[in-house]
C-alpha cells in the first residue's frame, strides 16, 4: 500500500511539473505580432495570397459578460452593412493567451470578409466558448433598442460558421463541435498545435474526436516543445479518430514551434475558411485535387489529406 501511495504521489508531482513548465512556455511565448503577414515565410502562391490583409476594413466592438469568459472581442468589415449575410469564425484560446494577446490575427481574418469572436477565457477546453458566443451571436442578430443596436444585426451567417483554437484551445474546438447545444452549427474547424494526448488527460482535458462531424485541419510544428505538447503520433491519431466520412487534413511546420504556430499557419488557416465559409475554389486548391499546394509547401511535412466522396 505504502508503494501505491508512493508512486501515485511521485505521479502527481510530475503532472505539477509539466503544468508548471507549460504555463511558464505559454507566459513566455510571444502573443502575435503586428506585423506577422509581413514577417511569416510562405512556400506557396496560395499560402501567401491568405496570408496577407484582405481588401476590408475592420472595426471591431467588445461587449461584457459575466461568465468565465470575461468580454468578447469582435471584428467585423466595416463595410458589414453592404455585404449581407457575413461569416463568422470563432476563438478558443490557448493558456495563458486571451484575445487581447493576438488582435492581429482576429483583424487578419476580418480582413478577408469575416466576423471573428474571441473571448478572454482561460480554461478553454470544454468548449464552452464555442457555444457561448453562438448565444451571444444569436442574441446580436435580434436585439435593438433605440439607444443600442448591434452593428451585426442581420449581417451574421448562421450557415457559416467555423471554429479554431490553439494548444488548449484546441481541445476546445473538440469540444465545442460535438457536446454542445449549437455543435452542429460549426462548418469547418481548425486545431493548432493541439491533440489528444495523454497529457491532455492528466489535465482532465476530455475530448472524443470520434465525434466530429465538421470538417477538421490539424496542423501542429516539429518544435521541441511540440514534441511533447503535440506530438507527430497524438495527432495521427487524433485524425484517424475522426471518421472518415469527414473531410479532414493533417500537417505540421517545420520553421517554427508551440507558440509560434498561434500565427504561422494563418495563411492556410484563413484559406480554410475561405473554402469552406465563403466557397472560395481558389483557397481550396492548398489542400485538395491532383496536386495540393500545402503538399509540396517546403515549410510543411507529414501531410494526411481525406476527401469524402
Amino acid at each position: 500500500m505504502k508503494k501505491v501511495l508512493k508512486v501515485i504521489g511521485i505521479i502527481i508531482l510530475l503532472l505539477g511539473v509539466l503544468i508548471a513548465v507549460l504555463f511558464h512556455f505559454i507566459s513566455k511565448s510571444p502573443s502575435v505580432p503586428e506585423n506577422y503577414t509581413d514577417t511569416v515565410k510562405t512556400g506557396g502562391e496560395i499560402e501567401a495570397k491568405y496570408l496577407a490583409m484582405g481588401s476590408y476594413e475592420v472595426e471591431h466592438l467588445e461587449s461584457a459578460t459575466v461568465s468565465s469568459l470575461e468580454k468578447f472581442e469582435v471584428y467585423y468589415p466595416k463595410d458589414i452593412y453592404n455585404l449581407g449575410k457575413v461569416p463568422v469564425v470563432i476563438f478558443l484560446n490557448g493558456t495563458g493567451t486571451p484575445a487581447s494577446k493576438y488582435p492581429a490575427l482576429q483583424e487578419h481574418l476580418a480582413s478577408w470578409g469575416f466576423i471573428t469572436i474571441a473571448n478572454e477565457e482561460n480554461n478553454s477546453f470544454y468548449g464552452e466558448g464555442v457555444e457561448l458566443s453562438i448565444r451571444y451571436l444569436l442574441f446580436a442578430d435580434t436585439y435593438s433598442s433605440n439607444d443600442d443596436e448591434s452593428p451585426l444585426k442581420g449581417h451574421i451567417d448562421f450557415d457559416n460558421i467555423g471554429v479554431t483554437g490553439h494548444s488548449q484551445g484546441g481541445i476546445g474546438v473538440i469540444n465545442g463541435i460535438t457536446i454542445h447545444p449549437h455543435s452542429d452549427m460549426i462548418k469547418a474547424a481548425v486545431m493548432l498545435s493541439s491533440t489528444e494526448t495523454d497529457m491532455a488527460k492528466a489535465f482532465l482535458w476530455d475530448s472524443d474526436s470520434s465525434l466530429i462531424h465538421a470538417n477538421t485541419m490539424m496542423i501542429g510544428s516539429s518544435g521541441q516543445t511540440d514534441s511533447a505538447i503535440s506530438p507527430l503520433e497524438s495527432m495521427q491519431k487524433t485524425y484517424e479518430n475522426i471518421t472518415d466520412d469527414v473531410i479532414k487534413v493533417l500537417a505540421r511546420r517545420n520553421d517554427c514551434d508551440h507558440g509560434e504556430m498561434l500565427y504561422y499557419a494563418d495563411g492556410y488557416v484563413t484559406a480554410w475558411f475561405m473554402y469552406f465559409l465563403q466557397g472560395d475554389e481558389e483557397a481550396g486548391k492548398a489542400f485538395f485535387g491532383d496536386n495540393p499546394e500545402i503538399s509540396a509547401n517546403e515549410f510543411y511535412q507529414d501531410i494526411m489529406i481525406n476527401v469524402t466522396e
